[in-house]
């Protein structure tokens, strides 16, 4: 079927944390495989497994030192052609996550190149001198802060890092680079991969002037405009299209820091041949303070009013000109509902409500493990945390700067940090939650004996059901795929409500994504007031598609993170 993804529902599947199938505390492959009839049972059409490549796993696989080989903790090749086979079986697609933006500086091709500036790897790699007093090319930071640029006496210049120092950035104005890079994707969509999940493919490109940004007071490094969206990405991007995309019935999503929807029409115009789809981030930073030296760590408040213009902005300015991706949850993010809602009291109803808000849009949900039990953030010691950015800033911002205390870092790691998200599988109530009978490569959660799949599978009204049935609704309902999106009630800071609607139907998509009982007036008069030809008095003109609390009309208030949609 052509465009198969734009009605599938995708499960990310973060490998080292999903299930041990051996004992070594460690997820890998065969455990994935072991628990596909799960993800059947789910709906899923589509299974996106983060890096699975040989890696020192100096940043959990996205930092790759052979393209080729799987690494060893995961599984063989043979374990991979496996997992495509069985998955194929059971008619669920695999993607993998194509990291090409930068290599581990454990590749062959960075051994090589840091060797010489003239040997057949040289400018494999983006190398530049030092300035005349010695120091960084410029002042370019590193995402995982500090310098983005790491001095190599070998060659006696300096390489370019966007994130870690162990992870150089390819040259992608060398044609060798490209090719290469074609050639890897081939290997693996010849074996069997449905279509790939770009990391950082924004970034591929570089302003080739290397400018330093504007200095502001108390900042040396800088992240920016400068990091994506260079002179020559689209161009890239078309030839690999060319090259490989075009050439295979696949799926392709990219990460793209920086855009826009505007840039984001660029990526996913159907006429330009380029990918199917990006993932915003612009509506996870909206609890973030802008230009904060303490960047993600810099938190403010959440604001459903600045969440509903953001996501709505992508909705009108993708419609007809591309698609959306849609998401709450990653590897890189933490839970939605112990970011943005109610992990405790309404742990349940907040996950439903999410769920239903995200899955009534028009794009792709990407749904992440453990989202569809409603797994939530873990509070760990600071020394506790695996993750490398977690690492970097406190040492960077509050050993070294003291730019934030340590209390309120603390904080801001519970709320927001990648770790929350890369806590095992919680599959049940045994020791370490049925992940491993090992010792876990990573502290478990904590509410493992509360929250987890046997728990879920158990009861008829658990988070897994209700996006089983998100799930069936997107297969059988092509509203939701073709629909148009309408936001209502813009301005209210407690209610989440747009209307999706063909030439012969329309729906209304709502939640309260609040802890309080609202009168449901507003929402009613909202939608009398649109083109629907609604009679707020005629219940016997609706149908509840889905809800996460019984209701049978528009006429009893709102309860607390109450969500529902029903067709007009």
């Amino acid at each position: 079927m052509k465009d198969w993804w734009k009605n599938s529902v995708v499960y990310q599947i973060y490998p080292r944390s999903f299930k041990d199938s051996n004992g070594d505390g460690f997820g890998d492959l065969p455990g994935v495989m072991e628990k596909l009839d799960y993800l059947k049972e789910l709906g899923i059409d589509v299974i996106w497994l983060s890096p699975v490549f040989d890696s020192p796993q100096d940043d959990n696989g996205y930092d790759i030192s052979d393209y080729r080989k799987i690494y060893e903790r995961f599984g063989t090749n043979e374990d991979m052609e496996q997992l495509f086979a069985e998955a194929h079986q059971r008619g669920i697609k695999v993607v993998l996550d194509l990291v090409v933006n930068h290599t581990s500086d454990e590749h062959a091709w960075f051994v090589e190149s840091r060797k010489s500036k003239d040997g057949e790897y040289s400018d494999y790699y983006i190398w530049k001198d030092a300035k005349p007093d010695g120091s960084e090319p410029n002042n370019w930071g590193s995402s995982f802060c500090g310098s983005a640029w790491e001095y190599c006496p070998e060659r006696d210049q300096y390489y370019l890092h966007f994130y870690s120092r162990k992870q150089p950035d390819l040259n992608w104005e060398n044609d060798k680079v490209r090719k290469e890079i074609y050639d890897l994707m081939r290997f693996w969509m010849d074996k069997g991969a449905d279509g790939w999940r770009m990391d950082v493919i924004a970034s591929i490109s570089k302003d080739q002037g290397y400018p330093d940004y504007p200095e502001e007071p108390g900042r040396k490094y800088y992240t920016g405009k400068y990091h994506s969206n260079g002179p020559r990405l689209h161009e890239f991007i078309q030839e690999m299209n060319q090259e490989v995309l075009s050439r295979y019935d696949c799926m392709t999503v990219g990460e793209a820091p920086g855009s826009t929807p505007e840039v984001a029409q660029l990526f996913t115009d159907p006429a330009r041949k380029e990918l199917n789809m990006i993932f915003t981030f612009e509506h996870m930073n909206i609890d973030r303070i802008p230009g904060s030296v303490n960047r993600k760590w810099a938190l403010k408040p959440f604001s459903l009013v600045e969440l509903k213009r953001v996501m709505t902005d992508w909705q009108m300015k993708l419609s007809g000109r591309g698609w959306n991706a849609l998401y709450f949850e990653n590897h890189d993010q933490p839970r939605v509902i112990s970011r943005w809602g109610n992990d405790t009291v309404y742990r349940k109803e907040c996950a439903k409500a999410f769920a239903t808000v995200l899955h009534g849009m028009q794009g792709t949900p990407y749904v992440y493990q453990g989202e569809e039990i409603g797994m939530t953030n873990a509070h760990f010691e600071l020394d506790e945390y695996e993750d490398i950015e977690v690492r970097n800033a406190y040492q960077e911002l509050v050993v070294k700067t003291g730019s934030i205390s340590e209390e309120d870092f603390r904080a801001a790691v519970w709320y927001k940090s990648r770790d929350n998200g890369r806590t095992p599988m919680q599959w049940d109530d045994s020791e370490h939650g049925g992940f491993t009978t090992g010792t876990p490569w990573f502290k478990m959660n904590d509410r493992y004996k509360e929250i987890n799949v046997k728990e879920a599978l158990a009861d008829p009204d658990s988070c897994f059901y209700y996006y089983k049935k998100l799930i069936q609704l997107r297969h059988e309902e092509p509203l939701l795929t073709e629909g148009n999106y309408h936001l209502i009630l813009a301005e209210d800071e407690k209610i989440f409500a747009y209307l999706r609607s063909t030439e012969t139907e329309t729906w209304l998509v709502a939640a309260n994504l609040s802890e309080e009982v609202i009168p449901i007036d507003a929402l009613v008069n909202a939608v009398a007031e649109t083109e629907t030809g609604f009679d707020g008095n005629a219940d016997c003109r609706w149908e509840f598609m889905i809800s996460n609390y019984e209701r049978q009309n528009l006429k009893q208030a709102l309860r607390p993170y109450e969500a529902f949609m029903v067709r007009i």
